[in-house]
């Protein structure tokens, strides 16, 4: 049941409508106001509407922008978990993992992972194959298997050979992050919930020290306006001691930057995740394909910058993974020129005062303020347990609240009754079922005849851009190549090798004029170039609005 009066949902209006006006008309008092947009709030936001709470999520940015968008795309049941003898954290992870595997395919699936052997260096086969017994033993399935140094040569062609014992094989799985995001947010709509990107929980009043009142900034007009709710839910994940500190609350999250490089599958094939320990520094990194593409990743660095600006890859963290793969592929000669995108995301990881970021737990912290509840770390396999575990605590402010079956699905199943599915090829049909489940049937009735073949470079098709564009709240041009699709980080330029097919899908959707159009790309370049390509001199990393919005 929506709680406006508008009957059409913010998030197909937000580019035209003044928000501090359609939020004045809403329901008097909000049960739960949700500062955060990511997979965390989405998440909270899904399981809080299917319990008929009056909801509104708010994102400063755009929706996943943080985190949600840059991410390692791995949904895993946490293995170093076992290691640290943590086995109720695998588990929960595990069955998440599988969970949506079920619920999600396309869009959650399977990956085989390796993790080659050589002669002197830990982890050994026996111990490492000792390790995953337990991994599969919790999972409820057998995915480990051993490869010989021959098998192993074949199915990773380059793999450094000298000293090599062989590989041992595990699964865990692999997503598009932002668009899982999505979904959950879609799921969280049809459910009464209202979404808005590009406006911010600009603080909370208090009577008798409860929260009583949410102040939001309309983060493109400037405007403001308060609100009456019983709870305010902080899932701004690395930004949440922000929040928490105009409350006079003492920090708690760590921040620590994971950078990674996108190359051409025809440059370096690999047909599974190879996980293999830097030379430098003994880390684990992934090696694997994503998207078409082979991506490697992730750094691991303290990133102690919270302003309200994108984070990149510095020449330091390109360096590190270059030199990974001069080691572990000599002959591949991979250099900076083969590198087609890069991404640098912030981890929100709860201080426990460890040298090394890379040694703090990835658990999640909840702290309930007197009905400001934060919650920050986790993982992105377990957001759902998250969200439960966030109005677990919230349910002191929400008496009403009626019980609700936790283990309920969070996604729906996909709509493929549209007669144009059947023309897609197979992994086509599971790749949009998964990313966009229900809303399917709508994304095939409005792509044009030509829009249901893929964009040169990635997997997604050019009908994509169409239904973003009109249905997903695309306030800017990297909302839109970015996060909606990947484009950005898949195809050259940015994408923008195709600016004059992506302007024909889009500019008559978002209504922008000619000028606007230019402003955008303008804009969009700009933060490709600072944020998503090689390492810059550092300048200036503010990118003002190229629209803002009045009315």
């Amino acid at each position: 049941m929506k709680q406006c009066e508008n009957t059409s949902d913010l998030w197909d209006v937000r580019r035209s409508t003044n928000i501090v006006a359609r939020l004045s008309t809403c329901a008097q008092t909000w049960d739960l106001v949700i500062a955060g947009g990511g997979i965390t709030g989405a998440g909270i936001a899904r399981e809080a509407a299917r319990r008929g709470l009056r909801v509104l999520l708010v994102e400063r940015q755009d929706f996943a922008w943080g985190t949600s968008s840059r991410s390692s795309k791995m949904v895993h049941g946490g293995l170093r978990y076992i290691a640290q003898g943590d086995i109720k954290t695998t588990l929960h992870s595990v069955r998440e993992r599988e969970r949506l595997m079920r619920e999600a395919p396309g869009l959650v699936d399977q990956m085989p992972y390796i993790m080659p052997h050589y002669k002197g260096r830990f982890p050994g086969p026996k111990i490492f194959g000792l390790l995953l017994m337990v991994y599969d033993f919790l999972a409820g399935k057998r995915y480990r298997k051993f490869h010989n140094a021959t098998e192993l040569s074949k199915m990773l062609p380059g793999l450094a050979t000298e000293g090599l014992l062989g590989g041992t094989e595990f699964a865990d799985a692999v997503t598009d992050d932002s668009r899982l995001v999505m979904r959950v947010l879609h799921e969280a709509i049809r459910d009464g919930a209202e979404v808005i990107n590009y406006a911010a929980v600009a603080g909370v009043e208090r009577i008798d020290g409860k929260v009583s009142a949410v102040h939001i900034t309309d983060e493109l007009t400037g405007e403001r306006i308060t609100l009456s709710t019983n709870a305010v839910v902080n899932a701004t994940g690395a930004w949440a001691d922000v929040l928490r500190a105009q409350e006079g609350e003492q920090a708690q999250i760590r921040p620590a930057r994971g950078s990674h490089i996108v190359l051409s599958a025809e440059k370096l094939p690999v047909p599974v995740s190879l996980t293999v320990l830097h030379p430098q520094d003994q880390r684990p990194i992934f090696v694997y394909p994503w998207e078409g593409r082979t991506v490697v990743g992730t750094t691991d660095l303290d990133h102690p910058d919270t302003s309200n600006t994108e984070a990149s890859m510095t020449q330091q963290e390109l360096d590190y993974l270059l030199a990974l793969l001069a080691h572990q592929y000599p002959d591949a000669h991979i250099t900076s020129n083969d590198v087609i995108s890069s991404w640098a995301g912030v981890r929100p990881l709860v201080s426990s005062g460890a040298l090394n970021p890379s040694k703090e737990k990835r658990d999640h912290s909840i702290w309930d303020d007197q009905g400001l509840v934060t919650v920050s770390g986790g993982k992105l396999t377990t957001f759902r347990l998250i969200a439960l575990d966030v109005l677990n605590t919230a349910k002191a402010y929400l008496p009403d609240m009626p019980d609700q079956d936790d283990d309920a699905a969070v996604l729906a199943p996909a709509d493929t009754s549209h007669p144009r599915f059947s023309v897609l090829t197979p992994q086509q049909q599971r790749r949009l079922g998964g990313h966009y489940g229900s809303d399917l049937n709508q994304l095939l009735a409005e792509a044009e005849e030509n829009e249901l073949s893929e964009v040169p470079g990635s997997c997604a098709l050019w009908a994509e851009l169409r239904w973003a564009a009109a249905h997903e709240s695309v306030v800017h041009l990297d909302d839109l190549l970015l996060r909606r699709t990947r484009i950005g980080l898949l195809v050259e330029d940015g994408g923008m090798i195709f600016e004059d097919r992506i302007r024909a899908i889009c500019q008559p959707l978002l209504a922008w004029s000619d000028t606007q159009w230019q402003q955008e790309a303008s804009r969009y370049r700009e933060i490709w170039h600072q944020h998503y390509s090689l390492p810059v001199a550092e300048t200036s990393t503010t990118v003002q609005p190229a629209l803002v919005r009045t009315a």
